[in-house]
């Protein structure tokens, strides 16, 4: 390693003895994100915003292929609908910001900054809906929402933050339930696809699932650490809006019914997960299919004769296929600066274009994975450098699920989860009454929750590990961000 790679190097703090710090550090580094005049609220930054572009494409076309739209919702909710459904709003109560003014006038009636949009979307629903023929409703917004948070960390919990939320209308229970699990299914693909992370998906319990809803699903990482990251959610909302808010359409039948109701949601959270996964001490280690840049080329030598212009020319080439490419040809920066400050950015692919290689009709590319060096034909480059880009996704992809699998532990009474849960953290699997106390006390002796009721269940014995009683189900705990 270079002076000036040690130097670059050591503005970060070694994750393996301070996470946080660390975490903080490639952030800041990589110019993700910066910090607001107004304290628990990020400006997301063009590298940071284009990783989330990224996610938004990948969501968006697998939205509109079953047949869901785009629409937006007002910012400001009147207090009055908020209280409509009660659980909701104590749910939310805590966080919530609210306008009392308009200018200098005091309002006749407070108005919420959106935590969750259920309450404005659903009176608009009970405008909207009147027959039988209007259903489904499959309606999806991307928008910001407010949550005034204690404690604040950039994309793992802010203020203020980027998410999409689905509003969805059945006629029935069956129907709403589908939705459900469908939009589940898309959120995991495309964490496993375009992020590289591998989920672990299941029911939340009834102390944890969302308020108001019937039913709460959920897709939970595990990050390098440890800890658990709650990654998406979606929710069976049943009847229970539906009738707060008189939704209400005229069956085949002839008679009034309420229809039932899902909601869900990602988040710029998500790329909280994709750095504390993915990111080493070198900074972030970005997947191929999200990378803003998958490929960079930094020319060595460049004022020696025909450098740039090959430079140039393996640029068009790789380019040409599509690939995410920037040609570096600045002429102020050396090129241990240039490979130190693209290693932090975790572009996956850097192309070195130097003479002596020119002379052999070759380039060297570097992984940024692995930082494996390969030498590879110039004649070739176009179609090395998409099978290279692949190899990086899937080789990023099975890391993450390595490190899952050897964090994910099974457990024999409370005295040996409470002992692993301290020691190494990961993912704990045990069997569970279903007692909201016994949920509780794991919460206050160990900081440990259920993250989910995995769909597919393990007999791991007959009684709860935690307190003896029968067992109903097996869980996953794991501390959490």
């Amino acid at each position: 390693m270079t002076t000036s790679s040690k130097k670059f190097v050591n503005e970060i703090t070694d994750r393996e003895k301070n996470f946080a710090q660390w975490y903080t550090d490639v952030i800041r580094k990589t110019k993700l994100v910066d910090y607001s005049p107004v304290k628990g609220f990020m400006v997301i930054r063009p590298y940071g915003y284009e990783i989330w572009e990224g996610i938004q494409l990948y969501v968006n076309e697998k939205l509109k292929k079953t047949g869901h739209k785009n629409c937006y919702f007002p910012l400001l909710i009147p207090e009055s609908l908020l209280n409509k459904e009660k659980e909701h709003v104590n749910g939310f109560s805590p966080e919530v910001a609210w306008v009392t003014h308009g200018g200098d006038n005091e309002l006749s009636e407070r108005l919420c900054i959106r935590p969750t949009s259920e309450a404005i979307v659903c009176s608009m629903y009970a405008k909207w809906l009147s027959s039988y023929r209007d259903l489904p409703y499959l309606y999806n917004q991307w928008c910001s929402v407010v949550r005034w948070e204690k404690t604040t960390r950039p994309f793992l919990r802010t203020s203020e933050f980027l998410w999409q939320e689905g509003h969805t209308l059945h006629q029935t229970e069956e129907e709403a339930c589908e939705e459900a699990l469908l939009i589940l299914d898309i959120y995991k693909k495309m964490a496993a696809d375009l992020l590289a992370i591998p989920m672990v998906v299941g029911e939340k319990s009834e102390r944890e699932k969302f308020a108001g809803a019937k039913s709460t699903y959920t897709m939970e990482a595990l990050m390098y650490d440890g800890k658990a990251l709650q990654s998406g959610t979606t929710h069976h909302l049943a009847q229970n809006f539906s009738n707060a808010f008189n939704i209400t359409y005229q069956a085949k039948s002839g008679e009034l019914k309420n229809p039932y109701q899902t909601s869900w949601g990602i988040s710029t959270r998500l790329i909280g997960a994709l750095i504390m996964v993915h990111g080493d001490n070198r900074g972030l280690v970005l997947p191929p299919k999200v990378a803003p840049i998958q490929v960079v080329i930094v020319p060595i030598a460049q004022k020696k004769p025909k450098v740039l212009t090959k430079a140039t020319y393996v640029y068009n080439k790789i380019k040409e296929k599509g690939n995410r490419v920037k040609l570096d040809s600045d002429i102020n920066t050396s090129s241990g600066w240039k490979f130190n400050e693209y290693e932090m950015k975790g572009i996956p692919l850097r192309v070195e274009v130097g003479p002596r290689d020119i002379e052999k009709n070759v380039v060297q590319v570097v992984r940024r994975d692995n930082l494996e060096k390969i030498t590879v034909s110039i004649d070739s480059i176009e179609d090395r450098i998409p099978l290279l880009l692949q190899e990086v996704q899937e080789s990023m992809f099975n890391k993450a699920q390595d490190n899952l699998h050897h964090k994910t532990f099974t457990f024999n009474n409370y005295q040996d989860f409470k002992s692993k849960i301290d020691s190494s953290g990961g993912f704990g699997k045990g069997m569970w009454c279903g007692d909201k106390s016994c949920e509780e006390k794991i919460k206050e002796n160990t900081s440990a929750t259920i993250r989910c009721i995995p769909f597919e269940q393990e007999d791991l014995g007959k009684y709860c590990h935690f307190c003896g009683k029968k067992a109903k189900c097996m869980v996953y705990l794991a501390k959490s961000y």
